[in-house]
């Protein structure tokens, strides 16, 4: 298929990000910093994108890159998309849900994505056409696929926060959501998405991202059978927020969800 090769290398890029990220975690001398946006930053985020954007420029110099640490860098049509650790807070605190998220974009769609969790031995990938995979590595893998759950009362629903909802005016709307599913869990981050595409979650929302959030997750949704917009339906990652579903619910939480004119 037309990205295999660039699925491949974000595999390799995902394994040197493995290791650098493996090595910090839980290290006593962890080096925490704040953000202008108040989040936190550790050494581990900033010299794992720093491995990634080394090896990029070496092997796929025309590329440009999109990271969350250090910014935009090049152009073209062709733009890796990278979030180190997706997960920092869990990570500096020792839980080991985290992960690190690549993917390739070719003008404003999603082709490739890897996204690598090593503390929970999993991985999940996806290229445009092929569908979506998780395993260990690419020669052990089993096929993703959505749940086939059509009404809300019968789905689980995952969240990372309420604040966001809260500070979008949309907290009602989000609390009656909630009430109406079968059960609803704040696993946050990646693993929503990630559990959505196994098909053990039906629906994820944020209501707010950046594009290194949800580009390699997105496609893995996508190819797993999933539906991934923004809160107006949009499709893919482009958006400021987002909703991932497994395609019957979609449009009715779209409706409950509608932003207030």
């Amino acid at each position: 298929m037309a990205h295999d090769d660039d699925l491949r290398f974000a595999h390799v890029l995902a394994d040197d990000a493995d290791a650098q990220t493996t090595s910090r975690f839980r290290a006593a001398d962890l080096r925490v910093e704040t953000k202008a946006d108040q989040s936190p930053v550790t050494d581990a985020d900033k010299a794992t994108e720093e491995a990634i954007r080394r090896t990029l420029s070496r092997a796929r110099p025309r590329d440009a890159v999109v990271g969350e640490e250090f910014g935009s860098e090049g152009y073209g049509a062709r733009r890796w998309v990278i979030d180190p650790i997706d997960g920092t807070k869990n990570y500096l605190r020792g839980v080991p849900v985290w992960a690190t998220l690549i993917a390739l974009m070719v003008e404003d769609k999603v082709v490739a994505g890897v996204v690598s969790a090593p503390a929970l031995s999993r991985r999940w990938w996806a290229a445009r056409g092929t569908g979506a995979w998780t395993g260990r590595s690419l020669s052990s893998a089993t096929r993703c696929r959505v749940s086939s759950v059509n009404a809300l009362e019968q789905a689980s629903l995952s969240y990372s926060s309420l604040a966001g909802w809260e500070d979008r005016g949309q907290l009602s709307a989000f609390l009656d959501l909630t009430r109406a599913c079968w059960r609803t869990r704040a696993f946050g981050d990646f693993w929503s998405y990630m559990l959505l595409a196994d098909g053990a979650v039906d629906i994820a929302a944020e209501p707010e991202l950046s594009l290194h959030d949800m580009a390699a997750p997105s496609i893995v949704v996508e190819e797993a059978g999933g539906r991934f917009t923004d809160l107006t339906g949009r499709p893919g990652p482009l958006g400021r927020d987002a909703l991932a579903t497994n395609g019957p619910l979609h449009e009715e939480i779209l409706e409950r969800l509608t932003p207030p004119n």
